[in-house]
């Protein structure tokens, strides 16, 4: 009998890593073509960011994502990716907001489609374990994107009677009587009227977007950063409460000149700082009250 053949077993070959162009190479094509079709939309949503104050805080929004991403990128490593072409149907729904948009000059559809579009290249090329891992971030883009006029609109003006009826009724205590009439108020020296500026509304955008992002740096429980984030309408009509009735006492006990002006227009930021400290302030009695119950755990 013939010796036995003695074989060895070969180890398979590896392939080498290939560069990132070549291996994801279809992403980038349709990144830059997805670039391309939303310049002149972004190139819009820039300079509004620069020329409407009640959005300024849009600047921030991307960057803040961008370090949440970040941030989280050892744990997104270790996701397993399994590509789903139902991503191609997100991207072609966004594409579809993006006409719509188009068609109806609504600039709100034409903004938000591109997020669609966003998560359906995650979706097609990294699977939808993936995209649940970056909902966090890619919702909070939405944050970006100043909300249509009509619903902006009707957000402003209740916000602009609360004030006016927050400032006539404590205005009457520190013995300045006031007369209101919708959103104007008589004072015996000069009429305040409450304007859109005015209304609290620039404070609510900037300060909701804060809280969300205060509440992700300094908090670990998720109710405590929804609570956070909720948190940030009262108080925001709070603050704002609190800029008008001041005006009503610097018009009465000091000079009515200092309604208008600089020094009117200062008390946006000062308004600001004190809703930053006030949302301290939630922030510190929650994890106070949270503390005394055991629920730090």
């Amino acid at each position: 009998m013939n010796s036995p053949v003695q074989t060895e077993a070969m180890p398979a070959r590896r392939l080498p890593d290939l560069p990132f162009l070549v291996r994801y190479w279809q992403l980038l094509v349709l990144a830059a073509l997805t670039l391309w079709l939303y310049w002149p939309t972004l190139v819009r949503l820039f300079q509004q960011w620069g020329s409407d104050q009640n959005f300024s805080h849009g600047y921030f929004v991307p960057l803040f994502s961008g370090f949440v991403i970040w941030q989280e990128r050892e744990r997104l490593a270790q996701v397993v990716r399994r590509p789903s072409w139902s991503g191609l149907a997100l991207i072609v729904g966004g594409l579809g907001l993006l006409i719509v948009g188009q068609l109806g000059a609504e600039l709100f559809l034409s903004r938000s489609s591109l997020l669609f579009v966003l998560a359906g290249f995650v979706v097609l090329f990294g699977g939808w374990n993936l995209f649940r891992a970056l909902l966090f971030p890619w919702a909070f883009l939405f944050l970006m994107i100043p909300i249509p006029a009509i619903i902006f609109n009707q957000i402003t003006f209740p916000l602009q009677i609360l004030a006016s009826k927050v400032a006539a009724a404590t205005l009457p205590v520190f013995g300045v009587p006031v007369l209101r009439q919708g959103n104007v108020m008589t004072l015996a020296s000069q009429v305040l009227q409450v304007a859109e500026a005015c209304s609290g509304i620039r404070s609510l955008m900037s300060l909701m977007t804060l809280a969300i992002i205060y509440g992700y740096l300094m908090e670990r429980r998720l109710w405590v950063r929804y609570l956070l984030a909720l948190a940030a309408v009262p108080v925001a009509v709070a603050a704002n409460s609190f800029r008008v009735i001041s005006t009503g006492l610097m018009v009465e006990y000091w000079d009515p000149d200092k309604a208008e002006g600089y020094f009117h227009t200062s008390w946006g930021w000062i308004v600001f700082v004190i809703s930053l400290i006030m949302l301290y302030g939630v922030h510190t009695l929650i994890r106070w009250t949270a503390s005394d119950k055991g629920g730090d755990a």
